[in-house]
């Protein structure tokens, strides 16, 4: 254990650097002129010193208290662990790109079906109900670990330009030579888990640019190798063979999920990949107290398990009603019962009841009645929450899953369990304040309903607004004689598969000296990340794809402006209309240059429901009509008109 706790530290120092754990700002990284430009045109809330000071002492009050009341009850080994691995995944995900979000979060998908680890480790010693809930947890998990890297690697592959070099399968070998390392010896097994677990957080730390992605991704799948090896190993070997059965039959589905998914399907997937470690890890707390019930009392045993079944079905139930909304399945719009705050509340604290019911008396009917009423709960949650929400609500479950593995960690006593999990858990709440940062929502807005909305401000309506519209024929010749060209893709292009249309446009200006380039908003698609993947998928390098505060400030250069499919995050009212809905929140402010053309179904406002100025400006112009046609019709006059 102590190496374990000592290399963490030196892990959290080195990827902290000076900064080491700051509270009240993200990691200092190396940011580009233009970003500071964007940050220096945006006016600055100031905030007393005494009153900066003394949020940052509240938290660090409010996490000392919450690290000794654990300490008192967890071991020492694992407490380490688990805070010095979620330093360490603090660090590094704040580096990560806008544009590898979503591998990201396929990655840390994989890496969470570490709840095999745990259903691996009853095998041998249950019997029953027991034993299968945990080949159920094993088979399942092997599902996310197989079919996660799959679809993590098929969208890195994405990114690669034609001429790249990729020679990160060499990763092979060291993982090959860390599976080998315990076979030489059992006094090996705990310094491999040692090393899968620090490749688990390199593999997120290389997710942070696009020449260390494809290195990133291996060493997760090294880790994982590793962590599988060290567990199958600390098992009767009569066990063997039913768990290979088990790891095969998930690996076996797993690889045929992951090699049948589009891209446009990937926010779904993970959804579905999400609500495996959920069930994982509910049934795993299950078994383990099946196989080993403690005495009553608030005991680590009993707390963890109780958690862990919570944590797990409210991960389970949410992520599938995640996946139906994007799926289709279910209708996009949220849910909303009469006084479903109170519901939430009130079935809160029914679970706080079962919780002290099961700490003081034991037994499995406050275990199974958890299972009930947190799927319950995690269905309500999410079903209440809108679809184009979904970025945040899918960073919430990703975060979930991590919080699920950290009580199933704490439940086994197993390290690499607890660490793999507090590096999820954290990476997912990170990015849950990064999607929340760029909507400019609050987390208990979105994830309640509107608890904390203020009354919505009405922009001007004295005067009849009128739009221009124009025609395939007009963008083209726009298109062809202008020198520099942004377009701001959004969900509709998704819908409408535009991409691939616009990939030939690009390249098309591109090979004709015409500087076209695309800005994505953080919060455009249904999952962060989502249009950067669907336009790699296009053939489009991933350096003429900028993010935000890249193409704001230079947006008085271009001479056109197309908008696919966006709306709300190009909306002036962010900027215009104070109290609206979507006031302060950053947009790409594409109103500022020359010209600006929106392609889009109908005149109708956006996910917000808050009217567009921009599009009643003098320099806009709107075509409307389905995108897939429009694309294909602009691309195709585009290339006749060049030529």
């Amino acid at each position: 254990a102590l190496p374990c706790v000592f290399i963490l530290a030196g892990v959290a120092h080195v990827l902290g650097g000076s900064s080491a754990l700051c509270l009240d700002d993200s990691p200092a990284d190396a940011t580009t002129s233009k970003k500071a430009a964007a940050a220096a045109a945006t006016p600055a809330v100031e905030v007393s010193a005494f009153r900066k000071d003394l949020t940052s002492a509240a938290l660090v009050t409010a996490s000392n208290a919450v690290l000794l009341g654990m300490g008192s009850a967890v071991p020492g080994h694992l407490l380490g662990t688990f805070t010095l691995a979620g330093a360490a995944g603090y660090q590094v995900v704040w580096g990560v790109k806008h544009a590898l979000h979503t591998p990201l979060m396929s990655v840390t998908n994989a890496i969470s079906g570490a709840t095999a680890f745990g259903g691996m480790m009853l095998l041998g010693h249950t019997s029953g109900v027991a034993y299968g809930l945990a080949a159920l947890a094993t088979t399942a998990s092997a599902v996310n670990i197989v079919g996660g890297f799959i679809v993590s690697q098929r969208m890195l592959d994405l990114f690669k330009r034609p001429g790249d070099e990729d020679y990160s399968a060499l990763y092979a070998l060291p993982a090959l030579a860390l599976v080998a390392a315990p076979l030489t010896g059992a006094a090996n097994l705990e310094s491999t888990g040692v090393v899968s677990q620090l490749l688990c957080i390199g593999a997120i730390g290389g997710l942070s640019s696009m020449t260390t992605a494809q290195m990133g991704c291996k060493l997760g799948m090294a880790g994982m190798a590793g962590g599988l090896t060290t567990t199958l190993l600390g098992m009767p070997s009569e066990t063997y063979t039913a768990a290979a059965m088990m790891l095969g039959s998930g690996a076996a589905m797993g690889t045929a999920l992951g090699m049948k998914v589009e891209p446009i399907a990937l926010p779904q997937t993970v959804a579905a990949f999400h609500s495996l470690v959920g069930l994982a890890a509910m049934i795993t707390s299950i078994a383990s107290y099946s196989a080993h019930p403690f005495a009553p009392g608030a005991n680590l045993h009993n707390v963890a398990c109780i958690l862990g079944d919570f944590i797990g079905g409210v991960t389970l139930a949410g992520s599938l009603v995640a996946f139906g909304k994007l799926n289709g399945n279910l209708g996009s719009a949220a849910l909303s019962l009469p006084g479903k705050n109170l519901i939430n509340v009130g079935a809160f604290a029914s679970q706080l009841g079962l919780g002290a019911m099961f700490l003081s008396s034991g037994g499995q009917l406050p275990l199974w009645a958890t299972v009930a009423l947190s799927n319950a709960m995690g269905y309500h949650l999410v079903a209440s929450v809108g679809g184009a929400d979904m970025p945040v609500c899918i960073t919430v479950l990703n975060s979930y899953s991590g919080w699920a593995l950290v009580a199933e960690g704490f439940l086994l006593d197993s390290p690499l369990i607890t660490v793999i999990g507090s590096l999820i858990g954290f990476s997912g709440a990170i990015l849950t304040k990064i999607m929340c940062d760029a909507m400019n929502r609050d987390i208990f807005n979105v994830l309640f309903g509107g608890i904390n909305n203020k009354p919505v401000a009405k922009g001007d309506d004295s005067a009849p607004k009128e739009h221009s519209e124009t025609s395939v024929a007009a963008v083209a010749e726009m298109v062809a004689n202008a020198k520099e060209v942004l377009v701001v893709p959004g969900y509709g292009m998704a819908m409408a598969h535009a991409q691939t249309a616009l990939g030939e446009i690009a390249a098309l200006c591109r090979s004709h000296k015409i500087n076209l380039k695309f800005g994505v908003h953080p919060v455009a698609g249904r999952m962060p990340g989502q249009m950067n993947v669907l336009l790699a998928e296009a053939g489009v390098p991933h350096e003429w794809v900028l993010e935000m505060d890249e193409v704001n400030p230079d947006m008085e250069a271009n001479d056109l402006v197309l908008v696919i499919g966006a709306n709300d995050v190009v909306n002036s009212s962010a900027q215009e209309v104070e109290g609206c809905a979507i006031w302060g929140m950053p947009v790409i402010e594409v109103w500022k240059a020359k010209k600006v053309i929106f392609m889009k179904r109908t005149m109708g406002a956006g996910y917000a429901d808050v009217e567009n100025p921009v599009f009643f400006k003098e320099n806009t112009d709107m075509l409307l009509g389905n995108a897939t046609d429009t694309t294909e019709q602009i691309a195709a006059k585009v290339k006749e008109l060049m030529g």
